[in-house]
């Protein structure tokens, strides 16, 4: 079942989504080379703290493994935020009570 742990999960994951728009946006744009290359190192360190955040959750059973899984897909942190719309929503993942 989600637990305390799923709402920091949640967070950084709106917050990681915000930085790759931000990149997309930069990266897009002509001439943002300097500015695409730090969202670009923020949104690497931030997906990475993102996955062992989630993986964590995992391992203390406050996340069900879908949300692993969404978020490893090729959408990255958007993955994850529909993932954890889906879960909250429908319950996807979660053991029924």
């Amino acid at each position: 079942m989600p637990g305390p742990l799923f709402a920091r999960v949640k967070w950084l994951s709106w917050l990681e989504l915000a930085v790759f728009a931000g990149l997309l946006v930069v990266w897009i744009a002509p001439g943002m080379e300097e500015a695409t290359k730090w969202l670009g190192w923020a949104h690497g360190i931030g997906y990475l703290a993102l996955c062992a955040a989630i993986f964590y959750a995992i391992l203390r059973h406050e996340a069900p493994y879908t949300l692993l899984a969404a978020t490893l897909t090729p959408v990255g942190p958007l993955g994850s935020v529909i993932a954890i719309e889906l879960i909250e929503r429908r319950g996807w993942g979660v053991a029924p009570a």
